[in-house]
């Protein structure tokens, strides 16, 4: 019986301590590729670019974060901003903005085009093709660009690159539930999509997408990322259909949060966790071991023992100390709550993971979105020819 206890121990301890490898593993991947660019930017010195802003509704951050778009320090680009009703309230803010920049090319599109159950997508259509250039940036409207925000998004375009995408990263929250957010983003879903890139695996985000319009365009345009409920895995898919890569800048552009409820917390999660799980459920399944408090828990009700609760203490404290070592190495939030924090969000995964499996719609602004798998799959549209950006001679 003695034995038998014994053996539980070991098994319950090989299994927590790799799955804490296999972490600090990752941790350790994104920590060296963070702040390290991917290749030489092929994207020509200059090169015109096509900003294209979907906005709904007025943010916390909304006047700070649409004017920084306004003092990018490049050159030459154009400001397409797409709003569905001409009745929302961002706007008057958007025409006091491009009143008060005339030294900016900028337009205000109204009018959406129903091509998917995605809103945002459909927000974006009437832009991308109003685009007067080659390169095109989809960018959500509380993305905090920095001056150079363009100029980070091309250096990460490499030969073999068919979309740059950068995760977004919490910033400046107010509150203990905007720190879980932060929890959410930064340490364990940045760093996870930092760790894929490095892999050769990576997916892209939503949050700033740059794309050479030929190559989506000779694959169906914006409107084949209808393919997937999800414009970003269908981009993954279609890229990767292409033989290309999605690659992600060096350093990814903050989001600021400010105040946050749990329930907002919870349902925002909860739409990513479903968008992935019906997108990617390979990749999606095994996140019920993104966190330690599950599966410790788990071993050490399996095998209870003193000597295993000390073991699993250490290696939990070494998990979370590797978190916030991640958080200190790229800058990211790391004031003291983000322990708790910490623990609220492994907490939250196994209930997020589980409700995740389950049937229903998700909504995005009031919006109603069915989640079910497309019919038939992703099907991009034939290629067509497509040459791929060469370096410029300057």
């Amino acid at each position: 019986m003695r034995d038998l206890g014994a053996t539980g121990t070991l098994v319950a301890l090989a299994l927590c301590g790799a799955l804490t490898l296999i972490n600090l593993a990752g941790i350790a991947m994104a920590a060296r590729r963070i702040g390290r660019g991917q290749s030489i930017g092929l994207v020509p010195a200059g090169a015109p670019v096509s900003l294209v802003r979907p906005v709904c509704g007025v943010e916390a951050f909304s006047e700070e974060l649409l004017t920084r778009g306004f003092h990018l320090a490049y050159a030459d680009y154009e400001i397409l901003f797409c709003v569905a009703d001409a009745d929302d309230p961002i706007v008057p803010l958007l025409r006091r903005l491009m009143a008060a920049h005339p030294g900016i090319s900028a337009r205000l599109i109204v009018g959406d085009e129903r091509i998917s159950d995605n809103p945002k997508l459909n927000n974006c259509v009437r832009g991308w093709e109003a685009a007067r250039h080659d390169w095109v940036v989809l960018a959500d409207s509380n993305v905090a660009m920095p001056p150079d925000y363009l100029q980070q998004l091309q250096a990460a375009w490499g030969p073999d690159t068919g979309l740059v995408c950068s995760t977004p990263i919490g910033a400046r929250p107010d509150g203990l539930f905007a720190a879980v957010e932060c929890a959410f983003l930064n340490t364990l879903q940045a760093r996870w999509q930092y760790t894929g890139e490095a892999l050769g695996l990576g997916f892209a985000q939503g949050k700033s997408m740059l794309w050479h319009k030929p190559f989506l365009e000779a694959r169906g345009g914006i409107r084949a990322l209808a393919a997937e409920i999800a414009e970003d895995a269908a981009a993954t898919k279609l890229v990767r259909a292409a033989g290309a890569r999605v690659h992600l800048v060096a350093a990814p552009f903050d989001q600021p949060l400010g105040r946050r409820t749990l329930s907002e917390v919870w349902s925002r999660q909860l739409r990513w966790a479903r968008l992935r799980r019906v997108t990617f459920p390979l990749f999606f399944a095994p996140e019920i071991g993104c966190g330690p408090l599950l599966p410790f828990g788990i071993a050490l009700s399996a095998a209870p023992s003193l000597g295993l609760a000390a073991i699993l203490f250490g290696l939990t404290t070494l998990w979370y100390g590797a978190e916030i070592g991640l958080a200190h190495r790229a800058g990211w939030y790391r004031r003291p709550r983000l322990l708790l924090a910490f623990l609220i969000r492994d907490t939250l995964i196994p209930a997020l993971w589980t409700c995740a499996w389950m049937r229903g719609a998700i909504l995005w602004r009031g919006n109603a979105m069915d989640i079910r798998p497309k019919a038939g799959g992703f099907d991009p549209a034939p290629p067509r020819s497509w040459r791929r950006p060469r370096a410029s001679a300057a």
